[in-house]
């Protein structure tokens, strides 16, 4: 994999669970990334050095995972000149919605993107779109996987059609 221009942060190793899956893109479109544990509430030294440095060692987007109190991706955005995207991670108690509540009501000024709880899935299809508006091998790359997708719904269209549904929820128990 190339050089890192994703940076993939959570608050704690139990949101990796959930951020696996904007690594795992990254992966697929063959997009450098580098994953972290930043706590904004136990190392927040860490954050800001991660914060402040991030454009310096070739980064172009964050994206930054926090459940609960869900402070790391609003306290990365002040901090750099970066986009930053934030997933809510499911948390024990609330499922999440105080994680994206506390994500997504950002001050004017400091804006986070914010994905639904729990799709760091979205976060990383976001990023690399983000980068695929100044680098067109990879946008060709996101306009085949938007292709896939199409068919894919097309072709389960299709199958609808010629099965009728109870056939169809059949056999795709």
């Amino acid at each position: 994999m190339n050089q890192p221009t994703v940076g993939i942060i959570m608050g704690s190793d139990s949101d990796l669970p959930t951020m696996k899956d904007a690594i795992a893109v990254c992966e697929e479109f063959s997009v450098g990334c580098s994953v972290a544990i930043v706590s904004a509430h136990r190392t927040p030294e860490r954050m800001v050095e991660y914060a402040q440095t991030a454009h310096q060692r070739g980064l172009k987007v964050i994206i930054a995972g926090a459940g609960g109190a869900a402070h790391l991706p609003g306290m990365v955005a002040s901090l750099t000149p970066l986009p930053v995207i934030g997933v809510p991670v499911p948390s024990r108690h609330l499922q999440g919605l105080d994680s994206l509540y506390s994500i997504v009501q950002m001050p004017a000024g400091i804006p986070v993107a914010t994905v639904g709880i729990g799709n760091a899935k979205n976060a990383g299809l976001l990023a690399v779109q983000i980068l695929a508006a100044h680098q067109p091998e990879l946008l060709e790359r996101v306009l085949h996987y938007r292709k896939t997708l199409s068919e894919s719904v097309l072709k389960k269209q299709n199958q609808l059609e010629e099965l009728g549904y109870h056939n169809y929820l059949n056999l795709n128990k």
